[in-house]
């Protein structure tokens, strides 16, 4: 898989957004409510990738600073947001393969932790996310009372 830096307004990354917000639904009953500023996404404070097979995106995901003043959120932190791989390109790890990349440019740029919220109907990806030593964090954000969600960060 090919892994490029693309932005949260390109077109493949609204398409792939798209239909992970319908994933969020049928799982759910609802879209994610997150606030999200497509401009926390750039860089320097962010960063959104996609990943191509064949020259189709498959695979998205980005992480946006955050301030060390909201609850749950250390200084160096960044938030993990929108991975979503293509129902059809699934079990090959290509997931994992744009997860190291997030990591890796987190790491490039200075941070030092990565946390994420996701729901206990999607264990794939809480599957995925310990498998690449994730451990539970303080709960933030819009979801911090849901009994579904789960909290996972990593030191890197």
């Amino acid at each position: 898989m090919r892994i490029e830096l693309a932005g949260y307004r390109h077109p493949d990354a609204k398409r792939l957004i798209e239909d992970l917000q319908r994933v969020y639904l049928d799982r759910y009953g609802e879209e994610d409510r997150t606030p999200v500023d497509p401009a926390e996404f750039e860089p320097p404070r962010g960063v959104f990738l996609l990943g191509y097979l064949e020259g189709r995106a498959v695979a998205s995901g980005g992480f946006r600073v955050l301030d060390s003043g909201q609850p749950g959120f250390r200084d160096g932190d960044v938030e993990l947001k929108r991975m979503y791989t293509a129902p059809e390109v699934r079990g090959r790890g290509l997931s994992r393969l744009m997860l190291a990349e997030l990591e890796a440019r987190a790491a490039a740029a200075g941070h030092r932790r990565i946390v994420l919220e996701t729901g206990n109907r999607q264990p794939e990806a809480i599957a995925l996310y310990e498998s690449a030593g994730y451990q539970e964090v303080e709960k933030f954000g819009v979801y911090r009372h849901e009994p579904d969600s789960v909290y996972l960060g990593k030191t890197i």
